[in-house]
């Protein structure tokens, strides 16, 4: 049932954009995956899901929504059985990209250690290894728009990766945009939600209805 409340003598429509992440993925071999093809989740990822689907299926959800990357249909799979709902791919969704994607990063037998990677790595404001950090919250604002207006009263999910979750909840709520990658709050199979009053963002709050599932830890960054 939508939401209807009176604000100021006035009625208002509350709608609650969800953003959730994706689960855990098989990657034996440790590498930056981005937007690779053929990722899907691991054994504990597909539980993380299905956490996630039993979180929200008391919830108000009209619309779902994922990004167009395998783990994150996967993550959006046990969605579609429980509310009996189409899932609507949209592009905007989709893992950042990165120019190390494919590799492993870090010292040792990373990335790190090759020269013709440093200039990839002059400038941790934009960042000069991917895809701006402006462009990300661009896009992922353009997409909770979207959900937002597909669901207008209720509840809507849409599911999609750790850097674009945690740059548009930074834009959201007007903090900087770069960031050390490691104080991400945005654990695997975790949820930002978005609260809109009509089109006012009035609430961003977050949760991890997958802790305890493998790496699904509150505050644990993870890949």
């Amino acid at each position: 049932m939508g939401v209807r409340r009176y604000a100021g003598g006035a009625m208002t429509e509350t709608t609650i954009v969800h953003l959730l992440r994706h689960g855990e993925v098989h990657n034996p071999e440790g590498v930056l995956y981005g937007r690779l093809p053929g990722y899907r989740l691991s054994e504990d990822g597909i539980l993380m899901a299905k956490a996630a689907a039993r979180h929200f299926s008391e919830r108000d959800v009209a619309a779902l929504f994922s990004s167009p990357m395998q783990r994150a249909l996967e993550t959006a799979a046990p969605l579609v059985d429980t509310f009996e709902l189409p899932v609507t791919v949209d592009d905007r969704l989709i893992e950042a990209g990165n120019h190390f994607e494919g590799l492993t990063f870090g010292a040792g037998a990373g990335s790190l250690r090759r020269p013709a990677h440093w200039p990839h790595l002059r400038n941790p404001f934009t960042p000069s290894w991917g895809e701006p950090y402006a462009v990300i919250a661009a896009r992922m604002r353009s997409a909770v728009i979207r959900a937002r207006d597909a669901a207008r009263g209720h509840e809507v999910v849409c599911v999609s990766h750790q850097l674009p979750i945690w740059v548009l909840r930074l834009h959201a709520e007007k903090r900087r945009l770069w960031h050390h990658p490691g104080r991400r709050e945005c654990a695997l199979a975790s949820v930002t939600s978005l609260t809109f009053e009509d089109a006012r963002l009035v609430e961003v709050s977050y949760l991890c209805p997958a802790a305890g599932i493998g790496g699904a830890e509150p505050g644990v960054a993870g890949a």
